[in-house]
């Protein structure tokens, strides 16, 4: 995560338990956050929660749902 400052990152909640991380890369504006994970994504959105993480207080983004990659 070279580059990146407390301001960038957000923190995940909910979602698959095995989601290799949890302290990812912010959006910059929508507020929506899509990771792609297992032949699919993950989506998360920004909630109004913060948490104290080694990286500061980051904001809490929780899991929405799952869809799958087009074949």
């Amino acid at each position: 995560m070279t580059g990146l400052t407390t301001s960038t990152m957000v923190i995940l909640e909910g979602g698959p338990r095995d989601l290799p991380k949890r302290v990812v890369p912010g959006p910059i504006l929508d507020g929506r956050l899509k990771i792609q994970f297992r032949g699919g994504y993950e989506h998360f959105e920004a909630t109004d929660h913060r948490r104290e993480t080694p990286f500061g207080v980051l904001t809490v983004y929780e899991w929405t749902l799952r869809t799958e990659m087009a074949e």
